[in-house]
């Protein structure tokens, strides 16, 4: 398993230890040695092992709810220190044959979506790196339970790419 892997599986079981209705949550993710070497104190706070590398999820500021997850991701941008990010958020998914029935006001959307007979409410753990890497993992609320989790790379393409657009440069040529 590779360390993308074991984090965002351990930030699943985490987000599923807390339950459902939770915010959105935003991680960094930092090479544990790297991290030990930088900020000694800190790692010993999380309780890095010495020996061996993981990646460490930092968990940022509350995201910005007067906004989308969307357009908060789009005015971050991380140092070069920060080996990828990963995101916890929950979403109503509803079958396809209801899309033409959706009201065109956002809002009214949210509200009838909410209260839709077959809304799934999914929570979705999104990760990425520096390297290109992604791993996500999705829990469906009627499905609780971690045997039923869905894990592989390109479950949630459009969240990954948003992701993985904070760990580019602002300007070409620059290297973060």
């Amino acid at each position: 398993m590779s360390l993308l892997e074991e984090v965002v599986l351990d930030l699943e079981r985490h987000a599923a230890q807390e339950g459902w209705d939770a915010p959105p949550r935003l991680y960094a993710l930092v090479s544990s040695s790297e991290l030990r070497a930088a900020e000694p104190e800190l790692a010993e706070q999380l309780g890095l092992p010495d020996d061996g590398d993981s990646l460490a999820a930092l968990e940022q500021e509350d995201l910005d709810g007067n906004r989308t997850v969307e357009d908060f991701l789009a005015t971050i941008a991380w140092p070069d220190a920060v080996a990828g990010c990963a995101l916890v958020v929950e979403r109503v998914v509803l079958p396809p044959e209801v899309e033409e029935e959706i009201p065109e006001d956002e809002g009214e959307a949210a509200r009838w979506a909410a209260e839709h007979p077959k809304r799934e409410d999914v929570r979705m753990i999104v990760g990425v790196l520096r390297d290109g890497s992604r791993y996500s993992a999705l829990r469906l609320r009627r499905h609780d339970a971690e045997d039923e989790v869905l894990a592989g790379p390109e479950l949630v393409p459009a969240l990954a790419e948003a992701l993985a657009a904070t760990l580019e440069p602002d300007e070409p040529g620059q290297t973060g």
